[in-house]
């Protein structure tokens, strides 16, 4: 199914503050796929969960890329709060659990996450004949006016 491609160059309000997560796996020695592939197949449960409890868990939006050895979810949030509460939910403990009884300090694969909070009018984007995509996905999505046509003006409204 193709996306819709808005055309034209577009932006997103910035007028909440919200959260930025980045959180990824990387395979550091692929032939031990049996120790890899389960933290790889425990993600697309929660990321069911978040889809389908959007508004009551405060997850916005994601976007995923898929390397040779590194993978890279990009999550947004409304809060920190509500990204700390699911963490500690029972989908996200259960596999944080298992990941530390198999994994451990074992260096077959590697984790990591990135979290980073944003204030309102500190951040801005720019999306031209895109489809929604990102921080456009996850806020409002509006054209880009004459007001708002810099990365400056955007951050300043």
């Amino acid at each position: 199914m193709a996306k819709h491609i808005y055309k034209g160059r577009f932006t997103t309000e910035n007028q909440e503050d919200l959260v930025v997560f980045l959180i990824g796996m990387r395979i550091n020695k692929r032939y031990l796929f049996h120790r890899w592939l389960p933290v790889f197949t425990a993600m697309p449960g929660m990321i069911k969960e978040l889809y389908s409890n959007k508004e009551e868990l405060g997850f916005l939006s994601m976007e995923s890329y898929f390397g040779l050895r590194t993978t890279v979810m990009i999550q947004y949030w409304r809060s920190l709060d509500d990204l700390l509460a699911y963490a500690k939910g029972e989908k996200h403990l259960k596999a944080w659990e298992s990941f530390n009884k198999k994994i451990g300090n074992n260096d077959s694969v590697g984790i990591y996450h990135e979290t980073y909070e944003l204030k309102k009018q500190q951040y801005e984007s720019v999306y031209g004949n895109m489809p929604l995509y990102g921080l456009g996905k996850a806020m409002k999505h509006i054209p880009i006016t004459k007001e708002i046509i810099t990365a400056k003006k955007r951050l300043n409204r």
